[in-house]
């Protein structure tokens, strides 16, 4: 027994240390070197702190106020917040956008749940672009404006679904429309390779841009 043992443990230690400890040490010290910014996270900076990642979706919310002003809190003690109308908004979030726990809502076509799901969403979305677009249906609206992305935390929206958020957002800015399509057109990224995936429009980094062009009063 002490001969099969002996040889079985040494492996399991000397794998752990070289693929537990040394390849990590290893990957991690290259990735730091040559490309540090995607190792740590591709963080966005403002003003010396980090507010987001380009990888990750966020909300851009504001909080619900009670009638003395004080933010309203759930019966957990957290936040009552909506959308904030003066930013662009990233697409639903199954996950509620945390990134510690990524995963996809998992119901089929023909599920009711999803069907509830999906019109939820599409209330919420006209209730908030359609005061600013009156023209808007359900059946103008984006896919990705009432559907979540396989991840939860997908950081882009689709140009279309932007250009539809852009009358809310030059009426709450106070800026023409044509400027915040151009902003929305600087910050589509394109296909993968030219060939793979569809154009998409980083949420954080467009809001980021329009700060930058439009400071919210």
């Amino acid at each position: 027994m002490r001969q099969i043992l002996r040889p079985a443990l040494i492996a399991i230690v000397l794998a752990t240390i070289a693929l537990g400890i040394i390849y990590p040490l290893v990957v991690t010290g290259i990735s730091q070197v040559v490309f540090p910014g995607k190792a740590d996270g591709s963080l966005i900076k403002r003003g010396g702190r980090d507010v987001g990642s380009s990888l990750l979706a966020q909300p851009f919310t504001k909080p619900v106020l009670d009638r003395n002003g004080k933010p309203k809190v759930d019966s957990d003690g957290n936040p009552v917040t909506v959308p904030d109308p003066r930013y662009f908004q990233p697409r639903p979030s199954v996950t509620g956008y945390n990134p510690a726990g990524t995963y996809f809502s998992n119901r089929g076509p023909n599920s009711a749940v999803a069907a509830y799901a999906f019109r939820d969403n599409m209330t919420a979305y006209l209730a908030l672009e359609r005061p600013y677009d009156p023209g808007l249906t359900a059946a103008k609206v984006p896919v990705d404006g009432v559907t979540t992305s396989g991840s939860g935390v997908d950081p882009h929206i689709s140009p279309a679904n932007a250009k539809v958020q852009a009358y809310r957002i030059a009426s709450q800015r106070g800026i023409p429309r044509s400027e915040v399509l151009n902003l929305i057109d600087d910050n589509t990224d394109g296909r993968s390779l030219g060939v793979l995936g569809m154009p998409g429009v980083n949420v954080l980094k467009l809001n980021l841009a329009l700060d930058a062009k439009a400071p919210t009063r």
